[in-house]
């Protein structure tokens, strides 16, 4: 059985997630386009960038708690299950252990396995878990990824993701999009292993 590796926040989380939280916390008016980097500090140049990861630090929890699904992600992802396994893999740490796993119950989304690293490092975590396939939202992850474990990667399209892509590494727009991907090319191979 295939292994995925996924990541949660801006891959089944909405990459939106945090933006109503900065705008009320800082008094901005953010949107998803204007955010054209990973480290969301870029977009608000008048913020110290240690005052925004205290500040995030402190709400955290309460920000991944109110963290809406990406359309589609859980039919899709429940859908999966008895295909595939399902490793998701995120950058949040253990002090959101509770959190993360209470949001993933009151969505009811299904998981063989979930795990907190705290580093944004993923490579080593998706080795341990021999994992055949990794979705993900941060650019150089996906192409790392990819590149030193030589498996495919979908890569969720964001404003803040769009340098190119290595042959490995494929961009889709939504979670439909990505499922299709999966259909075409590990469902063919499952078919032939059921046989």
């Amino acid at each position: 059985m295939y292994r995925f590796g996924i990541d949660i926040d801006g891959t089944v989380t909405c990459p939106t997630s945090l933006i109503p939280h900065i705008n009320e916390a800082f008094g901005s008016e953010l949107t998803i386009e204007d955010i054209r980097e990973y480290d969301l500090t870029a977009a608000l140049p008048q913020l110290d960038k240690k005052e925004f990861y205290s500040w995030f630090k402190k709400h955290e929890p309460k920000i991944y708690a109110a963290s809406p699904i990406s359309k589609d992600a859980k039919q899709i992802i429940n859908n999966w299950k008895d295909q595939y396994e399902l490793y998701f893999i995120s950058a949040r740490g253990d002090n959101v252990r509770n959190v993360t796993f209470d949001w993933f119950e009151q969505h009811a989304i299904a998981y063989d396995h979930i795990e907190l690293i705290g580093t944004h490092k993923k490579i080593s975590t998706a080795k341990a878990h021999n994992v055949d396939l990794f979705f993900e939202d941060k650019h150089d992850n996906a192409v790392e990824i990819s590149e030193e474990l030589d498996i495919p990667v979908i890569l969720f399209d964001t404003p803040y993701n769009r340098e190119p892509v290595p042959n490995k590494v494929f961009r889709v727009y939504d979670w439909l999009e990505a499922d299709q991907w999966v259909k075409k090319e590990f469902g063919i191979q499952q078919e032939m292993l059921k046989r």
